[in-house]
C-alpha cells in the first residue's frame, strides 16, 4: 500500500489495538469466571442446597411478609423488626447506641438489648425500600443457610473433609433442632456463620505459632488482626453466640492441650501472644460500646431471665423436637417454649454420636468434641437437673456459674447450641474417615450417620396471618399528627406481652418514637435488669379500659395527670386506629382527657 493511500479515522494503530484489547480482555474475564465456577462448582451446589432448604422452611413467610408472622413466636417478630427499623436509620445518619424512638423519653440502650445492630445495618437498604418486614424473612432464610455453608467451607478447607461428610455435617449445624427453634425470631442466635471463621482463625494461628510449620509470624499477626475484626463484628450481631463459642473452644482447648503436650510446649507462647494481640484490638473497638452496655444510660449488668426455669430437661436430650419431620408435639412439655428446642437431638443421633467417637479413637481433635459436648451439654441442664418435667434435688454443673457477672445473663439451655457443631464435627470425622477407607465401614458409617439424620430433619415453621396496618400509618397519614423525630402515642400503649403497636414505628423506619414497649432496661428492684417499665397513670387508665371495656369518671385530677404524663412523654398526639378493641370506648375516654378527638384517615388522633 502506497504511503500516500488514504487512512481510515477509525484505522489508527493505537485505536485499533486497544479496541481489539476490548474483547479480548472481556473473553479473559469471562474465561477466569468460568475457571472460578468450575472449581468451586460443588460448594456452590452446596451453598445452593442450603438455601433451597431454608427457602422451604421459612416459605411461609414469603406470600406476603407485611401480613404474615411467624406463629410461634410472633411477639419477639415484632421486636426484631423493629429493631432493624431503628438499625436501618443509620444509613439516613440517624443512629445512637442510646435510641429515643421507644420507652420516650428514657430511651432504650441498643447494646443491652439484641439488637443485631450489624445485620440491621447490613441491610438498611432492604429495610428502608421494602421493609423491616421483608428482611426479617431474608434475615430468618439467610442465617441458616449461611451458618451452613459457612460450616461446610470450614469442614473442606480446614480438615481436609470429603464433600459428603461436609455437607452431612455442615447440614447439621445449619438446620440442625436448635437452630431451627431458634429461628422463631431470635435472629441474634440463629446468625452463627461468623462462627466457623472464628474457629478457622484461631486454628490458623495455632499453626502459624507451631516451630515445626515455621513459626510464621506473619500469618500469627494477619489471623490476629482477622480474629479482632470477626469477633467485633460478631459483638453487634449476637453477644450471645460469641459468649457460648468462646466458653466451647475455651474446653476445647484445655482438652486438646492435654491429649496433645508436645504442641502445647511447641505452639503455646506464640500462640498465647497472639490471642492476647487480638484481644487488646478488640477492646480497642468494643470498649466504648459494651461500658456503655454495661454503664451507660439505660443499660443493665445483670441477667434478667432465671436459670431455673430456663433448664434443660435431661430427657429432652433423647427426645426428637416438635419441629422436626418425625417430632411429636407432646415433646414440647420438656421445655419452655417453641423457640428453646435446643436440646432435642433424638436418641439415634445420640447413640450414632457415640459411635463415631469411639470409632475414631484418641484423637485429640475427638478428644476435643467430645469434651466440648460433654461440658456444655451438662451445662445446659441448669442449677438443678430436670427429668421428665420434674425437678430434681440434684446440682447441675451450671451451678458453679451462677451469679457471676455477666454469665447470670446467659440461659442455660443455650449452651446446648454449642453441641450441634461438635457433634457434626464427629460425624463429618468418621465419615470422611470411612469414605477414605475400604470394607464395611465405607458404607456402614455414612449410612448409620445418614439414617441418624433422617429423624431431626425440619418441617416447615408454622406462620399465621396478621392484622393489616391501619391506613393511618400505612399510608403516611401520621405525618399529619408527628413531626418525624417526635412521639406519637399509639392506644392501648405497647407491652411485651402485647408489642403489637410497635409495628406503626416500624412500618414508619422508627422515624416516631412512642412511650413505653418491649424491651429490657433497669426497671427492676434495684436498678436490675427488667422487661419493659412501669405505666404511668394514663398508660395505666387506657390499658384497663382496652382491656375490659367500659368508661370510667374522669375529673380534674386525671386530666391534670394526663396532661403531666402526655409533657413527660414529650408526645405530639395520641392515636386509636379503626378496628381497635373496645375503640368507642377509649375514644370517650380520651375524648375526656384531651378534648374532642379529629379524624385522620382510619384513625382518630388527640393533638396535645
Amino acid at each position: 500500500m502506497s504511503s500516500a493511500a488514504p487512512t481510515a479515522p477509525d484505522a489508527a494503530p493505537d485505536r485499533a489495538v486497544r479496541s481489539d484489547d476490548v474483547p479480548a480482555r472481556a473473553a479473559g474475564r469471562w474465561v477466569r469466571l468460568r475457571a472460578a465456577v468450575g472449581r468451586h462448582r460443588g460448594d456452590l451446589l452446596v451453598g445452593l442446597l442450603f438455601t433451597a432448604l431454608a427457602g422451604w422452611l421459612t416459605h411461609g413467610l414469603w406470600p406476603d411478609p407485611s401480613g404474615r408472622v411467624l406463629a410461634l413466636n410472633p411477639e419477639d417478630q415484632t421486636l426484631y423488626e423493629w429493631f432493624l427499623a431503628v438499625d436501618s436509620r443509620a444509613l439516613l445518619g440517624d443512629f445512637g447506641l442510646l435510641t429515643d424512638r421507644l420507652n420516650a423519653p428514657d430511651g432504650v440502650n441498643l447494646m443491652a438489648n439484641t439488637t443485631v445492630i450489624a445485620l440491621g445495618v447490613a441491610f438498611a437498604p432492604v429495610t428502608l425500600l421494602f421493609g423491616a418486614p421483608v428482611t426479617f424473612a431474608l434475615l430468618a432464610g439467610l442465617n441458616l443457610a449461611g451458618t451452613a455453608l459457612a460450616w461446610h467451607l470450614l469442614f473442606t478447607r480446614v480438615l481436609g473433609a470429603r464433600r459428603l461428610a461436609a455437607a452431612l455435617g455442615a447440614g447439621l449445624c445449619g438446620f440442625g433442632p436448635g437452630i431451627v427453634s431458634q429461628t422463631n425470631s431470635h435472629l441474634h442466635m440463629t446468625a452463627q456463620w461468623l462462627v466457623p471463621v472464628i474457629v478457622w482463625l484461631v486454628v490458623r494461628l495455632l499453626r502459624a505459632a507451631d516451630p515445626l510449620n515455621g513459626p510464621d509470624r506473619r500469618r500469627m499477626l494477619t489471623s490476629a488482626v482477622g480474629l479482632a475484626a470477626v469477633i467485633s463484628v460478631q459483638v453487634f450481631v449476637g453477644e450471645e453466640v460469641l459468649f457460648l463459642s468462646a466458653l466451647t473452644l475455651l474446653v476445647m482447648a484445655v482438652a486438646y492441650a492435654l491429649a496433645d503436650r508436645a504442641l502445647v510446649r511447641r505452639a503455646l507462647p506464640g500462640f498465647a501472644g497472639g490471642m492476647l494481640v487480638a484481644a487488646g484490638l478488640a477492646l480497642l473497638v468494643l470498649g466504648y460500646p459494651l461500658w456503655f452496655q454495661f454503664a451507660g444510660p439505660q443499660g443493665v449488668a445483670d441477667g434478667m431471665f432465671s436459670p431455673h426455669y430456663f433448664s434443660a430437661d435431661l430427657t429432652s436430650w433423647w427426645t426428637l423436637s416438635p419441629l422436626s419431620a418425625a417430632g411429636s408435639d407432646d415433646a414440647a412439655r420438656l421445655t419452655t417454649g417453641p423457640a428453646e428446642y435446643n436440646t432435642f437431638l433424638g436418641w439415634p443421633l445420640l447413640v450414632v454420636a457415640l459411635g463415631c467417637a469411639l470409632w475414631l479413637g484418641r484423637r485429640p481433635l475427638v478428644l476435643a468434641c467430645a469434651a466440648g459436648a460433654l461440658v456444655m451439654g451438662a451445662l445446659s441442664l441448669g442449677p438443678r437437673v430436670i427429668v421428665g418435667g420434674d425437678r430434681t434435688s440434684v446440682p447441675g454443673p451450671y451451678a458453679l456459674l451462677e451469679d457471676l457477672p455477666v454469665i447470670d445473663g446467659a440461659l442455660p439451655m443455650r449452651f446446648a447450641l454449642a453441641v450441634l457443631p461438635l457433634v457434626a464435627t464427629l460425624l463429618v470425622l468418621a465419615v470422611d474417615r470411612a469414605l477414605r477407607g475400604t470394607g464395611r465401614a465405607r458404607r456402614l458409617v455414612p449410612a448409620a450417620v445418614g439414617l441418624a439424620l433422617l429423624p431431626v430433619l425440619p418441617a416447615p415453621l408454622p406462620t399465621a396471618e396478621r392484622p393489616a396496618l391501619p391506613e393511618f400509618i400505612s399510608a403516611g397519614h401520621w405525618r399529619e399528627c408527628v413531626r418525624p423525630g417526635g412521639v406519637l402515642v399509639p392506644v392501648p400503649l405497647p407491652t411485651p406481652k402485647e408489642p403489637w403497636p410497635m409495628r406503626w414505628a416500624t412500618a414508619a423506619d422508627a422515624a416516631f418514637g412512642m412511650p413505653e414497649g418491649f424491651f429490657i432496661a433497669p426497671y427492676g428492684k434495684g436498678g436490675t435488669a427488667a422487661m419493659g417499665t412501669w405505666k404511668r397513670p394514663t398508660s395505666y387508665l387506657l390499658s384497663e379500659v382496652a382491656q375490659r371495656g367500659g368508661r370510667p369518671v374522669i375529673g380534674d385530677r386525671e386530666r391534670r395527670q394526663a396532661a403531666q404524663d402526655a409533657e413527660r412523654w414529650g408526645a405530639s398526639c395520641f392515636a386509636v386506629a379503626d378496628g381497635t378493641r373496645h375503640a368507642d370506648d377509649l375514644r370517650a375516654t380520651l375524648d375526656q382527657l384531651y378534648g374532642p378527638a379529629e379524624r385522620v384517615a382510619d384513625a382518630w388522633i388527640w393533638r396535645t
